[in-house]
């Protein structure tokens, strides 16, 4: 599969022209105007800094309870974790944070859900959608912040994404998967026949797979799914693709993200590339992404947590949070490139791991 600079070049193009899809400028028409907007801006400023200022002032001696509950650990999951709670430390909030892992089984999530709710924290903090409904199904009560979870509304969780009408809200990782299969297509033209590799107990995955589905055939690209009910199968449905597909793509699955270095060892020592859902998935091994910051979704969760712990906002008020599209970026895994035999040096404004 050689490819050339140029096609790289244009392949980071056209991924570039997405992120900056509907950014554009207009100079002042004239000077007044031009002074009316910044006084605005400078206005606005000042009323965020006050607003910070108040929220800190309001949590001054008060240590919040918050409980969390992690799917399974691995490099994104672990990102929106770290960023949730470098809001709270940034806005000077005092917490105690318990942390909770289910190691990927379903099973720990109850039980773990149900200690949270019985310590009585004062905010739970849900991370990927089978932790989230699992703390969703045994508090009414208390308010439950998810991130790295899709589509809140499609999972059950939510009654809708713009108004939850629940004690659930947070942010959604839903990624840009029509770009995602854009890119592969751009990066490999030759790659007809793609397998779509996903754990099908998870609902957020097969969401994405539907999206993947229908980029697929706008691409005339086929298909075939490839499904594990566990980590354990990883490696054996990996190599049933081998000889049947010409490139793999994984969406921001908990399952493969996880289980990732085993996807990659197979499918690189057989030379097929991996799009990947995000950027964890490509530092442990696979080959290219277009996905978002876990870390800045987990952030701005945490200032929904500010919102909701501090100035008393309704949870049930709250809409889901998403990151802009400018906030993707392109990363590409050099190693595996040079596996592949496949020519990376017109990537040069993306993000290159090794």
């Amino acid at each position: 599969m050689k490819k050339t600079n140029r096609l790289m070049a244009m392949a980071l193009a056209g991924v570039m022209a997405f992120s900056l899809a509907g950014c554009s400028s207009k100079p002042a028409e004239t000077t007044a105007a031009a002074a009316e907007t910044t006084a605005a801006s400078e206005t606005a400023e000042a009323k965020e800094k006050e607003e910070a200022t108040t929220a800190a002032v309001a949590a001054d001696g008060k240590l919040f309870k918050i409980g969390v509950i992690q799917l399974v650990q691995h490099e994104a999951l672990d990102s929106a974790n770290k960023g949730f709670f470098a809001a709270l430390d940034d806005a000077g909030i005092e917490y105690e944070a318990d942390q909770q892992n289910a190691s990927g089984e379903q099973a720990n999530c109850l039980t773990i859900a149900e200690k949270l709710v019985n310590d009585g924290n004062d905010l739970i903090l849900a991370i990927a959608t089978p932790a989230a409904q699992a703390v969703a199904g045994v508090t009414e009560d208390i308010p439950i912040l998810l991130t790295a979870v899709t589509d809140p509304a499609a999972s059950g969780l939510v009654s809708d994404n713009a108004k939850p009408g629940v004690n659930v809200s947070g942010t959604s990782d839903l990624t840009p998967v029509k770009e995602q299969i854009e890119l592969l297509q751009q990066l490999l033209p030759d790659a007809k026949h793609i397998g779509l590799l996903y754990c099908s107990a998870e609902s957020n995955s097969e969401l994405q797979i539907a999206m993947a589905k229908e980029a697929c055939d706008a691409a005339g690209i086929t298909y075939e799914e490839y499904t594990v009910p566990s980590s354990n199968e990883i490696q054996s449905v990996v190599e049933s693709m081998v000889g049947k597909v010409d490139a793999i793509y994984t969406p921001t699955d908990n399952t493969m993200a996880a289980g990732m270095a085993t996807v990659a060892m197979v499918a690189n020592d057989n030379k097929i590339p991996t799009i990947c859902g995000e950027a964890g998935m490509v530092n442990a091994g696979g080959f290219v992404t277009y996905g978002i910051d876990y870390y800045q979704l987990g952030y701005l969760a945490g200032e929904q947590a500010i919102d909701i712990l501090v100035n008393g906002a309704d949870i049930k008020e709250i809409p889901i949070g998403y990151l802009p599209a400018e906030r993707c970026e392109l990363t590409v895994n050099k190693t595996t490139a040079d596996i592949l035999g496949i020519d990376i040096s017109g990537l040069e404004n993306a993000v290159v791991v090794e």
